[in-house]
């Protein structure tokens, strides 16, 4: 019993933070699909994007400025597993006001997958609960990009 009164005070703190290193004035601006398509596949990891497939979310300001890119899971060559919880983590301590979803396609194939679709679903239904509104989903090939707000499905 007295073990247990112990722990009551061993209760491990958690601190979060965010510090930027881009001033506000020079944070890109996402306008279009083609914006952010263009500044994911810069910051891409070299030879990675027709290798192994990666989620990743850009993480926006209310002026649609980028605050940060953020990984959120590297796989396989066809797949990778895109946790809520960890996207949100990182939406929620970077105090973004919006996303925009990424992932790539080393296939070279533009079209999203049942499990794209879904876990898109997803994503956006979680945002609208936290007032963080996914506004796209765009799929990444080594050639173009697929825009899920484009083509109307988002």
């Amino acid at each position: 019993m007295a073990k247990e009164r112990n722990s009551l005070f061993q209760v491990t703190e958690v601190e979060i933070s965010y510090h930027s290193k881009v001033p506000a004035s020079e944070r890109y601006k996402i306008t279009c699909s083609s914006d952010a398509a263009e500044l994911l596949r810069k910051h891409w990891e070299d030879g990675q994007l027709g290798f192994v497939e990666s989620f990743k979310v850009l993480l926006l300001n209310r002026a649609n400025k980028v605050l940060g890119i953020f990984t959120a899971s590297k796989g396989g060559i066809s797949g990778t597993v895109a946790d809520p919880k960890v996207i949100f983590a990182a939406a929620l301590k970077s105090c973004s006001s919006a996303l925009i979803l990424c992932h790539n396609h080393p296939s070279g194939n533009l079209n999203p997958s049942h499990a794209d679709i879904q876990l898109t679903n997803k994503l956006k239904e979680a945002g609208k609960f936290l007032d963080l509104p996914v506004l796209d989903h765009i799929i990444l090939t080594e050639e173009s990009h697929y825009s899920f707000n484009d083509e109307g499905i988002l």
